[in-house]
């Protein structure tokens, strides 16, 4: 047991007594006795000294005034109390704990606790995968009294905590059985990743200081307390991240009056993580085409398991946007890691039985959309083939007041192109033009009204590849949006880029 004694001189004084267990439930008592007449010390005109007085009273029982046996935080408070002797027992039944206890008889002075709001609890505003997102009411300490208040924020898995000392004595308890360190060896004995959540692979590191000889049996290693602290300064809103998915955590938060250390417990919760969404795997069919769309910054998974042995396998992406990163791997190795714009097409040796997992991850600039194709016959081939440059080139000195003429690249293969044209506004701009570049978005989304033509050609030199078209028919001085189309054997289009092209007002 330990006890502490303390004067209470005059009759009527407020008292207030505040015990904080910090680790282990405590009992404790509060009791007074008279003070003993000659303990006033007439006559000579000094009082006696405390240990004196003591002596002379501990022998009898005094007035119990108020006793408590667990953790909480816990205060006996009189707005007029008797003079006399007060003592104050203290027991810890379970194993050796600290505690701190706080006395005085200028309460409303002192106030050396920050205050608690009449809703003292912590809201859980979001919950993420790895986030969560916590809020609760300024202490009347800051926000009335104007008191230099900082707000701390505790997050662990087990438990929530009733005092903040109960935080520093569980943070510090794995640091009270370490080995001192030899003289003369490197150590750190302030580790500050100790402080976050432990990696998963340190579990071998035990910190810097040295490990026990091993004699005999070994004791298991004291589990490294999965603990984070962090203080936030005066606001009422806090996002804790870097979260475990589908786990549960406790929250505790606590008000510390920067001026005389001393904290308050708002009244914790707990929350689970939401639990990491399962990723669909699509089948791929061979030779048939797939529609994908990927949220921004997203991922999709796909899945290729050929029935019939095969040689080679071919994928064809038609990414419509923005680039796209491609992985393919075959029974788990990686055989392909790749940007991919526009069309693209990749052949890779077989294997029999071989099971193809395709990562296709998107672009961080906005939502993607590609048509990709898996086959294991080479010849069947779904995408047209395009060339390096997809632009059509407008011809300025062949503009007339009716009519444009544009040119643009074609391949050594025979394909069909389809030219339409959509007249839009003058302040129609390359912002929009790009909004608008879907490039798996075929004719058959276009009215008929819009369609010029369509023509086939090739050429084997690939440097004479090149068609030019006169468009007729157009209004003088206005703004119209070309497209070209090469459609496939397959049926499937693929379009050029967008050319903006505007007729002459005067001719």
């Amino acid at each position: 047991p330990s006890r502490y004694f303390f004067v209470v001189e005059e009759d009527n004084t407020p008292l207030a007594v505040t015990v904080t267990p910090c680790d282990a439930p405590l009992e404790w008592k509060l009791s007074v006795q008279e003070l003993p007449e000659e303990a006033s010390g007439e006559g000579s005109g000094d009082p006696e000294p405390l240990e004196q007085q003591k002596q002379q009273i501990t022998s009898e029982e005094g007035t119990e005034l108020f006793s408590y046996k667990g953790n909480d935080v816990e205060y006996f408070v009189s707005s007029s109390s008797p003079s006399g002797l007060y003592q104050l027992d203290l027991l810890s039944t379970e194993k050796d704990t600290h505690f701190k206890v706080y006395a005085t008889t200028t309460p409303e002075s002192d106030q050396p606790y920050p205050e608690l709001p009449y809703d003292p609890r912590i809201d859980v505003t979001s919950l993420g995968r790895t986030t969560v997102t916590l809020a609760w009411k300024p202490s009347p300490t800051a926000s009335l009294l104007r008191q230099p208040i900082q707000y701390c924020i505790v997050i662990n898995k087990e438990h929530n905590f009733k005092s903040l000392c109960a935080v520093e004595a569980r943070l510090s308890s794995d640091d009270a059985f370490m080995l001192a360190p030899k003289p003369g060896l490197d150590f750190s004995p302030f580790d500050f990743a100790h402080f976050g959540f432990p990696a998963d692979n340190n579990s071998g590191k035990e910190r810097g200081f040295l490990k026990p000889p091993k004699f005999g049996r070994q004791t298991p290693p004291k589990p490294r307390v999965d603990l984070h602290r962090v203080c936030i300064g005066n606001k009422n809103i806090f996002t804790v991240s870097d979260l475990k998915p589908d786990t549960q955590y406790y929250f505790d938060m606590f008000a510390v009056n920067t001026n005389t250390n001393m904290s308050t417990a708002y009244v914790g919760t707990f929350a689970r993580t939401k639990e990491e969404a399962k990723q669909k795997t699509v089948e791929l069919k061979d030779g048939k085409v797939t529609d994908v769309f990927i949220k921004r910054k997203g991922a999709k998974f796909l899945r290729f398991a050929p029935v019939s042995s095969h040689q080679k396998v071919t994928f064809s992406v038609h990414s419509c946007l923005d680039a796209v990163q491609i992985q393919v791997r075959r029974d788990g190795k990686l055989l392909l890691s790749q940007s991919v714009e526009g069309v693209r097409q990749f052949q890779l040796r077989g294997k029999a039985k071989a099971k193809y997992l395709i990562r296709l991850k998107g672009s961080k600039k906005g939502a993607s959309m590609l048509k990709i194709l898996a086959t294991t016959r080479p010849n069947k081939q779904s995408f047209p083939s395009l060339p390096e440059d997809t632009r059509i080139k407008a011809f300025d000195k062949l503009r007339t007041c009716s009519s444009v003429t544009v040119a643009w690249l074609g391949t050594q293969e025979r394909n069909k192109f389809c030219i339409y044209k959509r007249e839009v506004d003058d302040n129609y701009n390359e912002e929009q033009k790009r909004r608008e570049q879907n490039q798996c978005l075929g004719p058959d989304t276009r009215k008929k009204s819009e369609k010029v033509l369509c023509k086939y050609f090739h050429s084997q030199n690939i440097q004479k590849a090149v068609t030019t078209e006169t468009i007729r028919g157009l209004q003088p001085g206005k703004s119209y949006l070309l497209d070209v189309y090469v459609i496939g054997h397959g049926g499937h289009s693929v379009k050029y880029q967008s050319k903006l092209v505007k007729t002459r007002k005067f001719c």
